[in-house]
């Protein structure tokens, strides 16, 4: 394929894979600490990409919350915090949403040919459109935003996102973390969909690091050939343990 950013997808879920509840309440599945590490991997990044239903349903302000990483980025003549990244079909997106409001970066959203004209004037005063062509593919997408200067770029979500970029291989390196409980229910968000994914039992993902994170484990995987241990510098982050290397040994 043609130039693409390098690319990490991020995610923390519960130990059965949910990343969610049920119902509309949200979910707190990290830790402070670990939020902090989310912060020094956003400031590291060109551009954040996320969906639109983790836009309605989170609300997320994407955003880099350091105060010193906000002025390392700014004096390396970057804005404060990443290009904001997200794609619809149907442009049911509020322009109040704090994806548009919050923070001075740059928000794109990517959008088909026959939802464009909506699109900017629904959301054209607070974003830029981006006119995708017959549908959204997560491919076009990474390539568009090569072509815009994005060289290092953060995928936060949802499932569906999740599941197209993975299964596109289109992901150089995974950060999974693990929180210390179960949700039980199989009405509540998965980390992921179904789908025909690259590693599976025949290929297994490379394993590359394992950190404890307070009372979290962080699982980082190798998933291309591009990937680079120091394309995300995150080892500033406070609250972090590295697990010892040799095997853990449980009897049954």
């Amino acid at each position: 394929m043609a130039d693409r950013p390098y690319t990490l997808l991020s995610c923390c879920m519960s130990i059965d894979g949910y990343v969610g509840s049920a119902s509309d309440k949200r979910l707190i599945l990290s830790n402070e600490a670990d939020f902090d590490r989310v912060d020094a991997v956003r400031a590291a990044s060109d551009a954040i990409v996320v969906g639109a239903a983790t836009v309605r349903m989170d609300n997320p302000r994407l955003v880099v919350r350091s105060t010193s990483r906000r002025a390392d980025r700014t004096t390396r003549g970057e804005m404060p915090s990443p290009t904001k990244v997200t794609m619809t079909g149907h442009v049911m997106l509020d322009p109040q949403a704090s994806f548009f409001t919050v923070g001075d970066a740059d928000k794109l959203v990517y959008v088909p040919t026959h939802a464009a004209q909506e699109a900017q004037e629904r959301l054209g005063a607070v974003a830029t459109i981006v006119d995708a062509g017959t549908s959204v593919t997560m491919t076009r997408l990474s390539e568009d935003l090569y072509d815009r200067g994005v060289r290092r770029m953060m995928v936060e979500g949802g499932a569906e996102v999740h599941t197209q970029f993975l299964t596109g291989n289109l992901v150089d390196e995974l950060h999974l973390v693990v929180a210390p409980f179960f949700v039980g229910d199989s009405r509540a968000r998965r980390f992921v969909g179904d789908g025909r994914f690259p590693w599976n039992a025949e290929r297994r993902a490379e394993l590359s690091e394992v950190r404890q994170i307070g009372d979290l484990v962080l699982l980082r995987y190798a998933l291309s050939p591009r990937f680079d241990a120091g394309a995300f510098d995150t080892e500033s982050a406070p609250g972090i343990v590295q697990l010892p290397d040799h095997p853990i040994h449980t009897h049954y």
